[in-house]
């Protein structure tokens, strides 16, 4: 969307942009009161404000939350990538991280399948588990075809992940502490099996600092493969989309401008370096986009149609969460 369509769209989008924005800022305080995750609330939030969605006039601001400033988002959060961070940890435990990473969407896939899920929610959970949490979730369900059912999975995956992922961040500190675990294996086993960013930094920092920053370098490498994670679903959906439109052969995916915008950014800032100030502010606009965009989806999605789907997902994404924990923290004590 060029600058000037959107300035063409400002009316439309107005009433939707400010519903949006309201509750984000109510979430932010909560967060700020409470010292508890602003991706939580905002999706609480939105979701008790399901209503707005009715309102005719709100609808198009919410979907260009939940859209345009979803991809914005994780175009943004290319300055955030190092190639420092993906040499700094040693090929033998760049290679398990990579392997654990890969092996749980697999698991995922497979296991919402035997639990009679849609496939789609298995890949999308496992990838979220996986990379990166709630941008993992935000950012691979926009690669892949849009519908009210996908929608519906991404706001579960996300309250399901940022769930888990505080259960987390709160037990595998003791964990570490009960194995005796050393700088760098702990570092290794909280940056591998956490789901958040913001979990990884609660849990690593709260055993020490030298825990703390080995933790977010191995969580950076994870974050590094949001991209290449997000190609492949891009083909893969892609393709599944097409043969079950009866085509022959999928066609040529195109790859969205937002993640080429991702790598520009990533190459960019490795190659010459963005200015800290400025790199700084595009982080906080990325968060901040992820924010509206969690709440958007909360707007969208009534807590009936998340009850209509059952247990079967919390076994999912419980079971996804432990798999890849358990192959972590394995290579760890070996």
């Amino acid at each position: 969307m060029t600058v000037t369509a959107l300035v063409g769209r400002l009316p439309a989008l107005q009433r939707g942009l400010v519903a949006a924005a309201l509750v984000a800022m109510a979430a932010l305080f909560l967060s700020v009161t409470y010292q508890a995750p602003v991706m939580l609330f905002a999706l609480l939030l939105g979701m008790s404000a399901n209503f707005l969605y009715q309102q005719e006039g709100c609808q198009a601001g919410i979907d260009f939350c939940a859209s345009s400033l979803l991809r914005l988002g994780v175009a943004l959060l290319g300055v955030s990538i190092f190639v420092e961070d993906v040499q700094s940890i040693g090929w033998a435990s760049l290679l398990i991280v990579l392997a654990a990473l890969f092996a749980t969407i697999l698991f995922g896939g497979i296991l919402a399948r035997w639990l009679g899920l849609d496939s789609r929610l298995g890949f999308l959970s496992g990838g979220a588990v996986a990379i990166c949490g709630i941008s993992a979730a935000l950012t691979l369900s926009s690669v892949m075809r849009q519908d009210r059912e996908l929608e519906k999975f991404t706001t579960l995956v996300v309250c399901l992940v940022a769930t888990f992922g505080a259960v987390a961040m709160v037990s595998y500190p003791a964990l570490v502490a009960w194995l005796e675990l050393s700088v760098a294996g702990a570092g290794v086993f909280l940056g591998g099996a956490i789901h958040d960013v913001s979990h990884v930094v609660g849990a690593g920092f709260a055993v020490s600092e030298p825990v703390g920053v080995a933790a977010m370098t191995v969580k950076m490498v994870r974050v590094a493969m949001l991209v290449p994670v997000a190609w492949l679903f891009l083909w893969l959906f892609n393709r599944a989309a097409s043969r079950s439109e009866g085509q022959p052969s999928a066609p040529a995916a195109r790859v969205p401008l937002f993640l080429l915008a991702f790598v520009a950014l990533a190459v960019i800032n490795n190659l010459t370096g963005i200015p800290a100030p400025l790199s700084g502010a595009m982080a906080t606009i990325s968060h901040y986009c992820f924010i509206l965009a969690i709440v958007a989806l909360g707007i969208k999605t009534s807590f009936r149609s998340l009850l209509e789907i059952g247990w079967r997902p919390i076994v999912l994404v419980l079971a996804e969460s432990l798999f890849i924990g358990g192959l972590v923290l394995t290579w760890v004590l070996i």
